[in-house]
């Protein structure tokens, strides 16, 4: 069996939480729809602060250039930030992921917290963590924050890379498909771009980034069988702090 294959079954079971969560079937009304954005807002914020921070690490980003790390990985993570920082909106239009889900929520009368303006306005990882330690955000919020610009401050690249594939890329696809049918069958008319934006996630996240978070990966950890334990131990901990989250969605209601 290959590293990432034993890594994915080790963290199958926590996985499979999230697969058969409450979550999957919450929104049933405009209310839930609300709740559930509302929440997951910072999620989808949080995914593009790790995306840069691999790109960070991963790829030169200052002057002069020179080069970084294997061209491979580079490629990798290069193509993932442009799928997910200058990804296109139904009508062509170049858009960020974050900012096309901010507009569905918009379109949809939801409004997000103001908390997360303040958020946006930090200037560094240690403001983001003070700002999130100070401000009035549900329990569950605030941990899945604190664990994810915690881990960006302080892990190793193998263990966010790990935090970015197995906690996010690689779970968004069958969780939203679900979410996805629902909303058409409910309020298809109201809910255009959000049905958008699921479907773009799964059109790419389920094949294509996955592939190439899969290859990132091999690339990060090599042969190193230390690497690969301390990678699964962090998915497995993002994992957790997910359904923290969807605890915290669903105990809302």
């Amino acid at each position: 069996m290959s590293q990432i294959n034993s890594l994915r079954e080790q963290i199958e079971p926590y996985q499979q939480a999230l697969y058969d969560h409450p979550i999957n079937s919450f929104i049933q009304s405009p209310a839930e729809l609300a709740v559930f954005m509302q929440h997951h807002v910072f999620a989808v914020w949080d995914f593009m602060s790790l995306v840069k921070k691999l790109q960070a690490e991963l790829t030169c980003v200052s002057q002069p250039w020179v080069p970084k790390g294997s061209a491979e990985t580079r490629f990798l993570i290069n193509e993932i930030v442009l799928g997910e920082e200058s990804d296109v909106d139904q009508y062509g239009v170049v858009i960020s992921h974050f900012e096309l889900y901010l507009r569905a929520m918009q379109e949809l009368s939801i409004e997000p917290s103001p908390i997360l303006t303040h958020l946006l306005q930090a200037k560094s990882l240690v403001e983001i963590l003070q700002k999130v330690a100070n401000a009035n955000l549900a329990p569950s919020i605030k941990q899945f924050l604190r664990f994810t610009f915690e881990s960006i401050a302080n892990r190793p690249i193998e263990e966010i890379a790990a935090i970015f594939t197995f906690g996010r890329e690689d779970l968004i696809p069958g969780m939203f498909q679900l979410i996805v049918d629902q909303l058409k069958q409910d309020v298809p008319e109201q809910v255009g771009t959000l049905v958008y934006y699921l479907e773009r996630h799964i059109e790419v996240d389920g094949d294509h980034h996955s592939q190439l978070a899969y290859r990132m990966m091999e690339e990060l950890c090599g042969n190193d069988a230390d690497k690969w334990q301390r990678a699964t131990q962090a998915a497995i901990e993002s994992l957790k702090v997910r359904k923290v989250l969807w605890d915290g969605i669903v105990g809302e209601s």
